[in-house]
């Protein structure tokens, strides 16, 4: 197990706003950005496109996520794809993964939807140790709110999966280095 590293990942998934049961989508992105505990870099990112089996991305998801139909159909791989080379290049069972709130339930409930492997074992859910660590009792502290109180500027759109997972990384940088000044490595 690599303890030098972190792997932050957000998901995006299929939306609506039409009343539909409340529920959550298959996934259409995933963003993953690396941070080196050795050195306080982010290292390494990645954008994958998700192609849904069965959602359809709705106008209400584009607007929410900017994530567009034709973008997927002609740049989006299968969930199987994509996390093989997650595992390739980042390090599957190797390291450790986090995201903020339950993106790996999310990702795990789809993998069994699908009969695949998640890629990783080690899971550290940052909105709860955010919580912890600053004595948050708001319950529904969200990843903005979060960089906000860690001194951090929002960098990206929010609900983009690549700019989510940067900015989850800027902000973990802040919860296991403290000491590192929080805006180097933008």
């Amino acid at each position: 197990m690599n303890f030098n590293r972190i792997v932050c990942f957000d998901l995006e998934m299929c939306c609506w706003n039409d009343g539909r049961e409340s529920r959550t989508g298959e996934i259409i992105e995933i963003g993953v950005a690396e941070l080196d505990l050795s050195s306080g870099e982010i290292v390494r990112r990645a954008q994958h496109f998700v192609l849904p089996e069965h959602d359809e991305i709705s106008p209400f998801c584009t607007e929410l996520t900017g994530i567009k139909p034709e973008v997927v159909a002609k740049n989006g791989k299968p969930l199987a794809t994509i996390l093989k080379s997650v595992e390739q290049k980042f390090g599957g069972r190797h390291k450790i993964y986090a995201a903020w709130g339950r993106d790996d339930l999310i990702l795990r409930q789809e993998c069994e939807e699908k009969g695949l492997n998640v890629p990783f074992h080690e899971y550290i859910n940052l909105a709860t140790m955010f919580r912890l660590q600053r004595h948050v009792t708001n319950r529904r502290c969200g990843q903005r709110a979060a960089m906000k109180m860690a001194g951090l500027e929002w960098e990206g759109r929010q609900h983009s999966g690549y700019d989510d997972a940067y900015n989850l990384a800027r902000l973990a940088r802040t919860m296991f280095l403290p000491d590192q000044n929080p805006s180097a490595n933008k």
